[in-house]
């Protein structure tokens, strides 16, 4: 699969974690550099914009992600 095209601008990698940690570095393996469709922080970014997605919103949490796109659909 690509790379995100968003990796490059995303904040949660830029200075917010220590890419080369054994965790950040398999967040980054598996949404980044793998499946972005699944990362919570796409999500939010494609369907709500940029501005929505905040620094405490990990590529995992899907749950917080279907949350916050129902209360902008309302």
């Amino acid at each position: 699969m690509a790379t995100c095209e968003k990796l490059t601008k995303c904040p949660f990698y830029q200075g917010k974690m220590d890419i080369n940690s054994g965790l950040d570095r398999m967040y980054m393996q598996k949404y980044c550099e793998g499946d972005k469709i699944s990362c919570a922080r796409y999500i939010v970014s494609t369907q709500l914009g940029p501005d929505y997605v905040t620094d405490k919103l990990y590529p995992n949490m899907n749950d917080q992600a279907k949350k916050l796109l129902a209360e902008h659909k309302k």
